[in-house]
């Protein structure tokens, strides 16, 4: 089951391109890392970016 993430996501997106660092912070198991390598990623993919392009660190 996927719950959607709405509001983080369009935080994320309107922020993307301003140069700053963006730092997701909460509870253990609350769904940052699925915030991050799932939703956002599709998203970049999905608007054109490259997959070589992004970088991913666990």
């Amino acid at each position: 089951m996927e719950i959607k993430r709405d509001l983080y996501l369009e935080q994320l997106k309107i922020r993307k391109d301003n140069g700053m660092i963006k730092i997701i912070t909460g509870i253990r198991r609350c769904g940052k890392s699925f915030l991050l390598f799932v939703l956002f990623k599709k998203y970049l993919l999905d608007n054109g970016v490259d997959k070589d392009h992004i970088i991913e660190i666990a």
